[in-house]
Order: structure tokens, then sequence, then C-alpha cells
């Protein structure tokens, strides 16, 4: 039995996607890509939709990948703080893709392809019990590592090489829950 390419047609997709700088990837583009026909392509994704949906599932769960091994625990074990300081190091990580990007903000503009990304943020960003004053400072600290990560995804301003490391320290800070 021969093996699927389903995978391999995803991650094709998402390098056309980071070459692109968007979501606008084509069945030929992608096929291409992946050294496959059209026909390969569409065995797999029948539809452009189902196509682009597997591309942002696929982003959406190597970030979740990416967290967990940051947050170093299971996830059921980890605080709220804990979370987002995994969140923060994910996102302000040498790993930071433009495809990624270009992938999430397809999302932000197709409601319709959000589904897994909120599936696996809104459990990440959940801070139901934490104090007031704590969930001020750890949504601060997440909305800046938004920011960093568009900075540092996109190129477009990002901070002086030199300033990030203590940048990235203090969005941490922001997340110890005992300050």
């Amino acid at each position: 039995m021969r093996p699927s390419n389903r995978t391999a047609i995803v991650e094709a997709a998402l390098r056309v996607a980071t070459r692109q700088g968007g979501a606008d990837f084509s069945y030929e583009t992608t096929a291409s890509e992946a050294g496959l026909t059209k026909a390969g392509v569409l065995y797999h994704f029948p539809s452009r939709e189902d196509l682009v949906l597997a591309v942002v599932e696929h982003v959406a769960r190597t970030w979740e990948h990416a967290m967990l091994e940051a947050l170093g625990r299971p996830f059921d074990e980890a605080t709220p703080a804990q979370r987002i300081r995994a969140y923060v190091e994910v996102a302000a990580g040498d790993d930071v893709s433009r495809g990624d990007f270009a992938i999430y903000a397809d999302a932000v503009c197709r409601p319709a392809h959000a589904g897994p990304w909120n599936e696996v943020f809104s459990r990440w960003f959940d801070l139901t019990g934490v104090p007031p004053r704590h969930r001020a400072r750890m949504t601060t600290a997440r909305f800046a590592a938004d920011g960093l990560w568009v900075a540092k995804a996109t190129g477009a301003l990002p901070p002086v090489a030199e300033d990030h490391d203590a940048l990235v320290a203090h969005l941490l800070s922001l997340t110890e829950e005992d300050r």
C-alpha cells in the first residue's frame, strides 16, 4: 500500500504560502511544490477550501506542539501563567515563519478559517480565575508577543536585534504571578 501524500501536500502548500506571503496557493502551485499532479492533490483535498483548512489546522497544531515543548509539562498541569509564558517563548522564538503569519492572517480575514486557531489558542489563553491584576499583565504579555511575532514574521519594523533578549525577558516577567 502506498503512503498517503496528505502531509506532504499540506507542507508544500505552506511553503508556497510562505513564498507568496499569503494563503492564495492554488492546486497547481501546491502540486508542483509537492512533486505531484493536480489530480494527486485533488484526491486528498476535493476542494480548495479543504486544502486551506488542512493547512490552517497544520499550522495551528504546529504552534501547539511548540508551546507544549516550551511548557515542559502536560498542558493540564500548567498554570495560566505558565501557558502564557510558553506562548511568549514560541512567538518570540527564532522559528517564527512568514508562512505561519500568512495562514493566521488569512484566518483573520476569513472567519471560516479561524476554527483551528480558536480551538488551540482559546485553551492556552484561558485566564479564568486569575485575579484581574495578574490577568491584565498576562494579557499585556500575550498581546506584546503577538506584535513581536508579527514584526519578526513580516520583517515590518522588528526590534533591534540586541534588544530582543531584554524585550522577551520583560514580557516573561509580566507573567509572574506573585508580583
